[in-house]
This record gives structure tokens, C-alpha cells and sequence, in this order.
């Protein structure tokens, strides 16, 4: 403990992500494979977010609030001002070359002095039953541990969603256990399975 008026310690235990790496950096382009990639969003996918908003399933498991094309170009500026205040990085999925977004996929909730992040994607219709939510939580989560340097990636999903969880087993993200009543959906209170990476862990055979 301090005394009163004196300054706080300072931690003996150094962050395990030092500040301004991201903030010193472009968010980058990421491959997924010969026809698509992970690119940062902008103001031009603003009717992706509209669609996004309005598809039953992402609705369901992800509840986003509906946003107006003007709306969505404001949440679109606010994800990149997350990223250079080290607070998230989030992509949109999306055809090779800088093509049309089909979803997003990201980490947010994001803690670098203890080395930890929470793992999010949805995909609306064209781009499911592609493997791309797969091989963009791969992707993701390569470079958040080997290019930014965290420690720990978790995933969470409602029970009752079973392909986020085929989602996090491929991805090599491991179940560690379910938290009860943890998320409030439309149809009342959703236990969640718990899924993590820690670096080190092994990683999936590519498909």
C-alpha cells in the first residue's frame, strides 16, 4: 500500500503488450486465401452493417442494434478509433483485392498491459459455408499472438448455438467450461460456453 500523497508503485510485472503498438501502426490487410481476405472496414460497407443488422441469425446471436446508413459509417469511424486507442481490431471479411464484405471478424475487449482479448465474428448469408469464419479466427488470432504479442484469446457463445462452437474447435480454441445465465438474448437468459487460446497451443492442420 501507499501512504497518503505519495505515488503509486509501479508494477514489477512489465505489460505483456507494450502501449502503442497499435496506435503506432495501420491496421493491416490479412489473406485468408486466393478469394478472400481480412481488410479494415470502410465508410463505403455502411450497407453491410444495414444488412447485418437486419439478418435473423446475427440478430439472435450477436444483438446489434439497427443503424441507419449514416449510422453505420459513424460505427465504422468509432471501430477505427478503437483500433488506434488500443481498444479493439476488428475486420471485415471480405473478397480478395479489396472486394465486397461478406462479415466481420475481430478482437475487442482488448487488455494488452495483461495480455488478453475477447474473439467476435458473424457472416451473413454469402459468406457462410465457406470455411470463412474458420480460417479468419485462425488468421486473427496468428497474428494476435505471434505479431501483437498477447497471451490469452477467448471465445464465448451461447449453448444453443452449436456452429460457433464447431467454429471455436476447428479454430483450436479450446472449451474450458460453460458460464451460467452469462447473456441475455430476446428468448431470456443463455448459458455460454467458454473457449481459449493461449500461446503456445497448438494450431490447427490447414484445411
Amino acid at each position: 500500500m501507499t501512504s497518503p500523497g505519495s505515488s503509486p508503485t509501479t508494477s514489477p510485472i512489465p505489460p505483456v503488450v507494450p502501449a502503442g503498438r497499435l496506435r503506432d501502426s495501420e491496421q493491416p490487410t490479412l489473406a485468408l486465401s486466393t478469394d478472400a481476405e481480412l481488410r479494415p472496414w470502410r465508410p463505403a460497407d455502411a450497407q453491410v452493417l444495414v444488412a447485418a443488422c437486419q439478418d435473423p441469425d446475427i440478430v439472435h446471436w450477436n444483438r446489434p442494434a439497427r443503424v441507419s446508413p449514416d449510422g453505420a459509417r459513424d460505427k465504422i469511424a468509432h471501430w477505427h478509433r478503437r483500433w488506434h486507442d488500443e481498444q479493439a481490431a476488428l475486420w471485415a471479411v471480405a473478397g480478395a483485392g479489396g472486394g465486397a464484405a461478406v462479415g466481420l471478424a475481430g478482437i475487442a475487449d482488448m487488455d494488452l498491459r495483461g495480455g488478453s482479448a475477447e474473439f467476435l465474428y458473424w457472416l451473413l448469408p454469402a459468406g457462410r459455408g465457406r470455411g470463412l469464419a474458420v480460417s479468419a479466427t485462425v488468421r486473427i488470432s496468428r497474428w494476435a499472438i505471434h505479431e501483437l504479442g498477447l497471451h490469452r484469446l477467448r471465445l464465448s457463445h451461447s449453448v444453443a448455438n452449436p456452429a460457433s462452437c464447431r467454429v471455436a474447435e476447428k479454430a483450436g480454441f479450446r472449451l474450458e467450461g460453460t458460464m451460467r445465465s452469462a447473456l441475455l438474448h430476446a428468448d431470456g437468459w443463455h448459458d455460454e460456453h467458454l473457449h481459449a487460446r493461449i500461446a503456445g497451443d497448438d494450431w490447427p492442420d490447414p484445411a
